[in-house]
């Protein structure tokens, strides 16, 4: 039998053979799921063509125009010698001249609330879009909607009232959901007991995900990140703040602390003169792939992809996160979602070459790719203009520095220190309350053919003793320890 070389007799032939046809689409789908799930290097072209984009839209990206946050902000920063408010503590100073002084202000959690906003401008931007939205909407978040929310993984539903902090309901599935569960709200116990006015902060009853995205960003959640689409959704700072019990990190004051240790007089000019990076290639398969491909074999590269079940990947590959400031240039890449890693790469004296990002945190608003203030260098998400951009860089290395310096100067020195995130905290509370609804404590409930009121949530310092099991799937209403009143009759 000779076989026809028309194309399309052997696409009939084919589909004559639905045995054939679907064996050839199950042999398909099993390359695409090998090379998404995948964390080696090595892969045909042509595999890597067939990849799906996934959630890191090879297309899509967002531009943050805040550069005149940063003109603000150099005009009001204090160094501790010249001004003379700097020489006093933050609270003995009058607010109409107090300037930020980093050394000084940097770890105070407790700035007022003008002291925020003179300390940071711009780190305010995604709270102001979203209580915009709600008004120019005409539609505030309501009880119904937080309460009627579903229960997707990674969610909980808490709770802020007379300033302390109430657990209502907790779904984790696994042990990492339940850290950064617990990471987030001792974040937020962390802000508010900071303060003594606490109590008058207003009200609020909101819900929050520590999942890479939120499942469903049609509703007003809180979450590490979004997309420009996700209108919705309102931002709250990572939970790696508070700590990530991952190997080389823990608490990010202490990876800042290793890191300054080292940002001696000299150190820019030892560093290595090449651009790292380390990283799961599964978490994004198609960009993260662009991104070994363009800097495969180059001199200026220290590229390589960790393969966390693999102990010799592990032993050979990794870099911590203070190690890669030996580096003059750091990689960041996208991954499910936001990457996690990017504010401790941001805490180093080092050049941040990102692609075009897609997925935004709440400090992003604060980065710029170019001018003055450039704290960052931008390429494409395909990375096709990465070696350009690199070699551009190590011919003029002042220019590197000085991009460098900016990054220090905006992230490790202000945008991104205990005093700025527990700021924006009380901030995204207060804005919240602007267009939400005033919760109730107690609820009506009927024991024993008695009417008592149960209280809605369980205090934050009594959940974080409940027993890890008992944390991952938590309903306070059902909890034994939620307190009830029996009403005065």
């Amino acid at each position: 039998m000779v076989l026809s070389r028309n194309p399309r007799n052997r696409l009939g032939l084919l589909l004559s053979c639905p045995a054939l046809f679907v064996g050839g689409l199950l042999v398909l789908i099993l390359v695409i799921v090998y090379g998404m799930r995948s964390d080696y290097d090595e892969m045909h072209p042509f595999l890597g063509e067939l990849l799906p984009a996934g959630h890191c839209l090879c297309h899509s990206s967002v531009a943050f125009e805040c550069a005149s946050c940063l003109d603000r902000q150099e005009g009001n920063s204090g160094n501790g010698n010249g001004n003379g408010s700097a020489g006093k503590n933050s609270g003995e100073t009058d607010e109409k001249t107090w300037e930020f002084v980093y050394g000084r202000d940097d770890t105070n959690e407790a700035l007022t609330r003008k002291q925020c906003q003179a300390a940071f401008p711009g780190a305010f931007e995604d709270v102001q879009r979203a209580v915009e939205l709600r008004r120019k909407e005409g539609k505030n978040v309501r009880a119904q909607d937080v309460a009627g929310m579903k229960m997707y993984k990674g969610m909980v539903k808490a709770m802020i009232f007379n300033g302390e902090l109430y657990v209502e309901e907790v779904r984790c599935m696994g042990e990492d959901h339940r850290k950064k569960v617990v990471g987030v709200l001792s974040s937020i116990y962390r802000a508010l007991t900071a303060i003594p006015t606490r109590r008058e902060l207003p009200n609020i009853e909101f819900a929050f995900t520590i999942e890479d995205m939120a499942d469903d960003p049609s509703v007003p959640i809180w979450a590490l990140t979004r997309r420009i689409q996700d209108e919705q959704v309102w931002l709250m700072p990572d939970f790696g703040f508070w700590s990530w019990n991952l190997d080389g990190v823990g608490p990010y004051g202490q990876v800042v602390d290793e890191i300054k240790e080292r940002d001696v007089e000299g150190h820019w000019e030892t560093k290595e003169k090449k651009l790292v990076w380390r990283g799961k290639l599964s978490f994004a398969p198609k960009l993260r792939r662009a991104l070994l491909a363009i800097a495969k074999d180059k001199p200026w590269s220290a590229v390589r992809a960790l393969r966390w079940w693999d102990k010799k990947s592990m032993q050979n590959d990794f870099v911590s996160s203070v190690d890669q400031c030996n580096y003059m240039f750091i990689a960041h890449a996208e991954g499910r979602s936001y990457s996690a890693g990017l504010k401790y790469r941001q805490a180093c004296r080092s050049v941040i070459v990102a692609h075009k990002l897609q997925w935004i945190q709440n400090h992003h608003y604060l980065m710029v790719a170019d001018g003055p203030h450039q704290n960052f260098v931008e390429v494409e998400r395909d990375f096709s203009d990465l070696e350009s951009k690199i070699e551009a860089l190590l011919a003029n290395q002042e220019e590197a520095k000085r991009i460098a310096d900016n990054s220090v100067k905006v992230f490790r020195e202000r945008y991104l220190t205990p005093a700025a995130e527990a700021c924006y905290w009380r901030e995204l509370f207060r804005g919240w309350a602007e267009v939400s609804f005033v919760p109730e404590l107690y609820e009506d409930v009927t024991m024993a053919k008695k009417n008592k009121k149960r209280m809605r949530g369980l205090r934050h310092e009594t959940f974080i003793l409940l027993e890890d099991k008992e944390q991952l799937q938590f309903k306070a209403r059902d909890h034994k320890l939620t307190p009830i009143l029996n009403p005065k009759s």
